[in-house]
């Protein structure tokens, strides 16, 4: 066990001298308010046409305006689903005198979590975690790691805790970041505001019994914590692609061709059977707290967190069986 702690240390260590976590860190720097910052200029030139600041005017709008696309006759299929799902949504939070976009950090830092679970956050996770055991075999370090009297699946053990560390390290920092500086464009306010939550899409209809409501914050943290799951999946993923391949570029490659191809796919066949057995389908696990429609119908959020469960433990399973009975001083 101390062994295995010691390599963890070096492994940390060895992330931090490569500074990959701190460009994440920037990417998180530069782009968060430069979000924040179009999301507030948005709001205030929105107000300044319509000329709206109470909030039931505001929603009472957007379902007037709802209510005309839905009349439109050439209006899809799928979209006409979702602006009506929209529609029953606002409907409920109105007649319940519940804000759903209550001003403040708290509210972006949600929203920033919910819409960027998808992609943004796998793609920073992708930054970290492709290099972690690729890079031993591109720089040459590989034969010193193994010639130590330690077992190889104690070294990618290691490995993989300091990619675990590294991940929850990025879900954190999105979060602080975001509730920081998006806090000196809306004010650091929301925490307690009241929320619902428990939507469910059944049969394409807004299902409304399982809903409750809970202060903003619990919300918050609720979206986090599906967040880290999702990037943990992400993680384990790129960590067995790490170990196949031999060179940086190619892993990072490799990771960014699935999780955009497998976006594309999600987006454009739905309807293909095995859509939903894809790792990308299932990633956006806050949708379904937030009452987004599923990316494929029947998709609940036990299923995804499943799906997602045996795509780690099947990478898994292949980097240590790989690492361990490959020849990879050749």
């Amino acid at each position: 066990m101390r062994n295995l702690y010691q390599l963890t240390r070096n492994e940390t260590l060895k992330v931090l001298r490569k500074k990959r976590f701190l460009v994440v860190l920037l990417i998180l720097a530069v782009l968060i308010p430069l979000f924040a910052y179009g999301q507030h200029n948005q709001q205030e030139k929105q107000q300044a046409q319509s000329g709206i600041t109470d909030w039931r005017a505001d929603v009472g709008k957007q379902i007037t305006e709802t209510e005309r696309r839905l009349a439109n006759p050439t209006l899809d299929e799928s979209r006409r689903k979702a602006l009506q799902l929209q529609l029953e949504q606002n409907k409920y939070y109105l007649e319940r005198d519940i804000n759903p976009a209550e001003p403040g950090a708290t509210s972006f830092t949600r929203i920033f979590m919910q819409f960027g679970i998808s992609l943004f956050l796998p793609l920073l996770v992708i930054v970290v975690a492709t290099d972690i055991v690729s890079s031993e075999h591109q720089d040459g370090t590989i034969k010193l790691l193994l010639t130590r009297p330690v077992k190889r699946w104690k070294i990618l053990m290691s490995k993989y805790l300091t990619l675990l560390i590294f991940t929850t390290l990025t879900v954190l920092a999105m979060g602080v970041l975001s509730y920081t500086i998006s806090g000196l464009f809306f004010g650091y306010k929301g925490w307690d505001a009241p929320m619902l939550t428990g939507f469910q899409i059944v049969n394409g209809t807004l299902d409304a019994d399982n809903v409750r409501v809970i202060p903003h914050w619990q919300l918050m943290l609720m979206n986090y914590g599906l967040g880290w799951i999702a990037a943990i999946a992400v993680a384990t993923l790129s960590f067995m692609v790490s170990v196949l391949v031999r060179g940086t570029a190619t892993g990072m490659g490799v990771m960014l061709a699935v999780l955009i191809g497998g976006s594309i796919m999600v987006q454009l066949a739905t309807d293909f059977p095995l859509t939903k057995y894809v790792f990308t389908t299932h990633l956006n696990l806050a949708g379904y707290i937030n009452g987004m429609p599923p990316a494929v119908d029947g998709l609940t959020l036990g299923y995804s967190l499943c799906v997602l469960a045996i795509w780690a433990a099947a990478s898994l399973v292949i980097s240590f069986t790989s690492f361990t009975k490959r020849d990879v001083l050749a």
